[in-house]
């Protein structure tokens, strides 16, 4: 079956966020396995971590971010979203998603930090993207580069 110029160019037309998949992209985790308490600082730097996440995503076209609001029960008594035992598969389907998005940030030292994105296709279980990036210093500046490394090379690279 031949696909017309005049219905590519419709789908062309098309405004990005109608060709996005639904992705529950869910709050990253700290895990603070340094012997320095978590700073208010670090946890302002995994909020803005999450805004820009979820914003680069939502500008890609690749992914639409759903609304976590309906499953916010259920999601509360997760501890750990990126280490539940596929817990965020199910939270996801149960939110319309069919891909869940799971980041975190590991302290190490003040000095050795790593983020972390998973994207997993909620339907299959399988990993469909996932990076990491080692990170030293931990200031405003190392963790948006730490995320824009991820972004670039792991997360929206065409493959």
């Amino acid at each position: 079956m031949r696909i017309s110029h005049a219905v590519l160019a419709i789908v062309a037309a098309l405004p990005l966020s109608a060709q996005a998949a639904p992705t529950a992209v869910f709050p990253a985790v700290f895990i603070n396995s340094s012997p320095e308490p978590t700073s208010p600082a670090e946890t302002e730097r995994l909020k803005t971590m999450d805004a820009a996440l979820t914003k680069a995503l939502a500008e890609s076209g690749q992914y639409q971010p759903v609304d976590l609001a309906p499953i916010a029960a259920d999601f509360s008594a997760v501890r750990d979203i990126h280490d539940c035992n596929g817990c965020e598969l199910d939270l996801a389907k149960k939110a319309g998603a069919k891909y869940a998005v799971v980041a975190w940030a590991q302290k190490v030292s003040n000095l050795i930090l790593n983020l972390n994105i998973r994207i997993e296709d909620v339907e299959t279980g399988q990993v469909v993207k996932a990076g990491s990036a080692d990170i030293r210093g931990n200031t405003d500046e190392s963790w948006s580069r730490g995320l824009r490394y991820l972004l670039k090379e792991y997360v929206l690279r065409a493959r």
